[in-house]
Formats: C-alpha cells, structure tokens, sequence
C-alpha cells in the first residue's frame, strides 16, 4: 500500500491518500481526522504510527506505507 499527502488550498484542508500496489485509490481522509475503520485496511492497532506518519510526511511524495 502506498500513501501521499496532497496539500489543501485556501479553506480546503490536507488530504492523505491511501493507495493499493496497483495506485488505485483505496481510501482519503482529511490528515488531521485520520480514518476511523483503519481495520477495513489492516492497519488497526496502528493508529499512533500512522498519525506520527502523516505529520512528518512531505506533500506530493508518493511513499511505500510500512507501519
């Protein structure tokens, strides 16, 4: 799984993108309310990783998700 911060404008906030090995986007939530059913994406129990993630994440950079 793959993920990329795309940065907001104005009064549109950040957004993460959430994408499979095929880049199909799997899922997008705003970075500052990260997703609720993350189990959906086997990432429950990795919530505090993820956001820590997000926050050092640059905008723009697709990266490989390894949590």
């Amino acid at each position: 799984m793959y993920i990329i911060k795309v940065k907001g404008k104005a009064k549109i906030p950040d957004y993460i993108q959430l994408r499979d090995e095929n880049f199909v986007l799997v899922a997008y939530f705003r970075a500052d309310r990260p997703l609720k059913k993350l189990e959906k994406y086997g990432l429950k129990g990795k919530e505090e990783a993820l956001q820590a993630l997000i926050e050092q994440l640059p905008f723009g950079k697709l990266q490989l998700l390894t949590l």
